[in-house]
């Protein structure tokens, strides 16, 4: 079965308020994409219809030829929402089972997923007593039980250390030679590491659907929160709890945090200091 998602002039109306206006794009096998926009862009409204959980109020949205609220469609999709849906009095291993058991998973694909998203210590213990990075990566593991065909992937780094966030990265590409991946993320250094291709809404609308190599920023400052108490090398300022660093663009995100890591700098949380896309949003 061939992957494939085509979204042509989608709307999305609550009452007289259209969130979703007239978006097209589509995307093949092995094509993975970030989308990105600020807070209120219509990202979550676009992934939630593209899902099939919201009915276009126009437009069209296919998944494999299907149309996005058809099961034949759903069959061959799966979303991880930004807000994990897991019961709290669960365990992780249970929980796990409890959506494998759904998904018609077996109990080997939950052992799989323990061993890839590196979970073996939590196994037991309930949902509510997980970090949010822990939860986010539980999250994760529920949505690869089974394979499909296209995935739609809500910010699924966010609340995780840049190790784990970066093996989550690695996940994602290694799955995606014959799939379709859509991945959002408020980060465009992110969304460079995820993929060549990036969809830029804006106020509902597509404001960009292109090559990510297209994006040139003129300042890019990004803020660096750690474990330590200590000074931190390389930084140009600071700014409250983040250390300041200023570079030529996102591909040399990578190399300050590896640079970081030598020197024994543990990192808790990586983000852009200013929209690096500001431009695209005016």
């Amino acid at each position: 079965m061939m992957a494939s998602l085509s979204v042509s002039d989608i709307r999305k109306k609550f009452g007289q308020r259209e969130v979703v206006r007239g978006i097209d794009f589509s995307m093949q096998s092995g094509e993975v994409a970030g989308l990105l926009g600020p807070n209120g862009a219509g990202k979550t409204t676009l992934f939630r219809t593209l899902a099939g959980i919201l009915k276009p109020s126009s437009g069209r949205a296919e998944i494999g030829g299907y149309p996005s609220e058809s099961q034949e469609a759903r069959a061959q999709l799966d979303y991880l929402t930004h807000i994990e849906g897991i019961p709290e009095g669960m365990n992780v291993t249970n929980a796990l089972r409890f959506y494998a058991n759904i998904a018609g998973a077996t109990e080997a694909d939950v052992t799989r997923v323990i061993d890839l998203l590196n979970l073996k210590d939590l196994r037991t213990k309930r949902f509510g007593q997980l970090s949010q990075g822990q939860k986010k990566r539980v999250s994760v593991a529920r949505i690869f039980l089974k394979e499909k065909q296209v995935y739609l992937l809500d910010e699924p780094t966010s609340n995780m250390d840049p190790k784990m966030a970066s093996e989550i990265r690695e996940l994602v590409l290694g799955l995606s030679k014959n799939k379709v991946i859509l991945y959002s993320s408020h980060n465009l250094f992110e969304a460079r590491e995820i993929g060549s291709k990036v969809i830029v809404i804006k106020q509902g609308k597509l404001a960009m659907f292109g090559n990510i190599s297209e994006i040139k920023t003129e300042r890019y400052t990004i803020g660096i929160r750690t474990l330590d108490t200590g000074e931190v090398p390389y930084a140009s300022g600071k700014e409250g709890d983040y250390y300041l660093f200023e570079l030529q663009g996102p591909e040399e995100v990578p190399e300050i945090i590896a640079k970081l890591s030598e020197k024994g700098i543990k990192i808790r949380e990586v983000k852009e200091m200013q929209n690096p896309l500001e431009e695209l949003f005016k």
